[in-house]
């Protein structure tokens, strides 16, 4: 279904709410998706070059680190859509166009934008976590053997992250439903929990660690699960149950 939707009249919310919709000024080195996804050396070249950045050589932390910039660079476009336009674009793979800048998060592009028939939340489950989280995850579990369990988490703090960053920007659409209603569903269901106070401010724990401690100068973000206790000598760091 095509669709005329203003996703480009998305208020400027910062540069994860950022994607470029129909021709391109600047097309030069975009790739499908799907190319990423599917061939383990593109992955392999940018995770590396995340751990050059980083100035880490450890291939699960900046496979983690990418991972989760990319969810939330695909959540923040997904939930910003749903919220200001009532749509969420059709994020497919192989109609979702990537490269990676010089600094700053992944650049998107999506050369013929449509809009998904289902209602938002059965989109956004649909656009971003069963489409492209999904096969994104089993690429990073391929690559360096990264937990499944921190990768849920990062999926699950990228979503939380999004909606913060959205509410202060009065959406017309409540958002905070859609939210909680993610991550009650496969495949987020148990990565952490979301408290809303009755003015509307957001506490997320998650049950699981981004492993960004183990980078130079690193810390615990602030929804880690080992906030409060020291850091296990293992990566998965996923709370005892």
């Amino acid at each position: 279904m095509e669709t005329t939707a203003p996703w480009h009249r998305i208020p400027a919310l910062g540069p994860y709410f950022a994607a470029t919709c129909g021709e391109h000024p600047d097309p030069e080195g975009f790739q499908p998706l799907t190319l990423l996804y599917g061939d383990a050396d593109v992955l392999g070249e940018r995770v590396r070059e995340v751990a050059r950045r980083m100035g880490t050589d450890q291939t699960r932390v900046a496979a983690s680190t990418f991972q989760l910039g990319l969810a939330a660079r695909l959540w923040s476009v997904a939930l910003a859509s749903a919220a200001f336009t009532g749509t969420v674009p059709d994020l497919d793979p192989a109609r979702l166009w990537w490269r990676m800048p010089p600094t700053g998060p992944v650049d998107l592009w999506l050369p013929a934008p449509r809009a998904l028939p289902s209602r938002p939340a059965a989109a956004l489950l649909d656009a971003v976590a069963l489409r492209n989280l999904d096969p994104l995850n089993t690429a990073v579990r391929r690559l360096c053997g990264l937990s499944p369990h921190v990768l849920r988490g990062n999926s699950a703090s990228a979503l939380v992250g999004a909606l913060r960053v959205l509410l202060g920007h009065a959406p017309p659409r409540p958002a905070t439903d859609l939210v909680r209603t993610l991550l009650d569903r496969e495949p987020l269901a148990g990565a952490g929990i979301l408290t809303v106070t009755d003015g509307g401010a957001l506490s997320f724990r998650r049950r699981s660690c981004c492993l960004y401690y183990r980078v130079p100068g690193g810390g615990l973000c602030g929804d880690c699960v080992l906030t409060g206790r020291s850091a296990p000598p293992d990566t998965g760091c996923q709370e005892p149950t």
